[in-house]
């Protein structure tokens, strides 16, 4: 930033840094900052808690694969009461932190006996801002719904109080690349969560049949070649604070250009329809991922397996969420079943299973059952280690 504001940039130093995330996925996000190097403060259900600055939201935002949004905190005290909120909200330094020009908007969590509606808690935080910038400015910032600008989160538990930037602004759970969903698809967060407890090697084959719109072999070629998914989103909230540095963020993104890598990869999807594969190709295009993943019409037993063996046969098949499809699919998991030890000898299988009790129709022993979230439901991943000694049809 340019100017006399950058005089005013006043960010908290080592704040806490929250990231949220879908419901029974935090060991994953977790996971991810031991990589980089972020302790961990707490863990909950949905969400990490690590500490850091505004830049380590920018880095966090661009690299993350796993996580819903990041939130740094910029204030914390207990209110009873909606007055409360609002005299404590009003003593902070928001002018510090955004424009008096600036839109905003606000997320919020509230439990607290004295509010029935969350809107009014948050109601009385955008109050509470826009009060004290026409106390200063003799004006009064936008505010609405849009979270393509500022956008902040008010986390009230009891007594307990936490505002938030939310330094993603709309959510970095869409990696940015999938313009064609398809039927049912895999949230890309999930994905690379998914792809992440296989155990494949990226020297190895990773094969997906029904792969709908592509995102479980899109998500393991961006893993593969250290593609950060933030590479896709060009807006992000921090773009839109006090103290933003675009110069740092070229920088940032450069260094995670330079860090990509471009292995020999060996990742097949296929799909019996054909709009499917075409919409697949198309976000892959999107992603960049292209020339790493080879795309086939054919029916999910007919997919091409490579030879060399110690690779991952991944199928994502329908759920079964409406009454009577479960018993429809039961021959469906049986056929997989089949595809697994007739020509998936020396592979690690694995079956996204929204419904697991249809697991069983396999008819092959399971090595590990992994949770994970898949909409509105709590599914598995089903492993299976299928033995070599059976010669697989090409």
């Amino acid at each position: 930033m340019n100017g006399p504001e950058k005089e005013t940039y006043l960010w908290p130093m080592k704040q806490t840094i929250t990231i949220r995330c879908a419901p029974g996925t935090a060991d994953w996000v977790a996971a991810e900052l031991r990589l980089m190097d972020y302790p961990i403060v707490q863990q909950t259900t949905a969400g990490v808690q690590t500490r850091g600055e505004l830049d380590d939201c920018m880095w966090l935002n661009l690299q993350l694969r796993t996580a819903h949004s990041v939130l740094l905190e910029v204030g914390r005290f207990t209110a009873r009461t909606a007055d409360e909120l609002y005299k404590q909200a009003r003593e902070l330094p928001w002018e510090k932190w955004m424009r008096v020009d600036s839109y905003f908007s606000i997320d919020a969590f509230v439990r607290n006996e004295t509010i029935r509606d969350w809107r009014f808690a948050s109601l009385r935080l955008k109050d509470a801002i826009a009060d004290r910038m026409q106390a200063l400015y003799q004006r009064r910032p936008d505010s609405g719904k849009e979270k393509d600008q500022v956008v902040l989160f008010l986390y009230w538990y009891d007594e307990g109080v936490s505002l938030y930037v939310d330094t993603s602004g709309e959510t970095i759970s869409k990696h940015g690349y999938r313009f064609r969903p398809g039927k049912a698809p895999l949230m890309e967060t999930i994905a690379a969560g998914i792809v992440q407890q296989t155990r494949w090697q990226y020297d190895k084959p990773f094969v997906n049949p029904m792969c709908g719109s592509g995102t479980l072999a899109i998500e393991a070629a961006l893993l593969a070649t250290n593609t950060p998914p933030g590479l896709f989103r060009e807006n992000f909230g921090f773009m839109h604070l006090r103290g933003y540095d675009s110069s740092l963020w070229a920088e940032m993104k450069a260094k995670a250009r330079a860090e990509m890598q471009q292995p020999r990869l060996q990742i097949m999807a296929t799909d019996r329809d054909f709009r499917a594969v075409t919409n697949a190709r198309r976000n892959a295009e999107e992603a960049g991922m292209v020339d790493h993943i080879r795309f086939e019409v054919c029916d999910f037993a007919d997919t091409p397996l490579p030879e060399e063996q110690g690779g991952v046969v991944i199928l994502n098949p329908e759920w079964g969420e409406r009454l009577g499809e479960s018993t429809e699919l039961e021959g469906v998991y049986k056929q997989i079943g089949d595809f697994f030890k007739s020509r998936c000898g020396g592979y690690w299988g694995y079956i996204v299973a929204g419904n697991p009790a249809l697991g069983k129709h396999i008819g092959l022993r399971t090595s590990r059952k992994i949770p994970v979230p898949l909409a509105q439901q709590e599914g598995r991943l089903l492993e299976y280690e299928l033995y070599a000694g059976t010669k697989r049809g090409q």
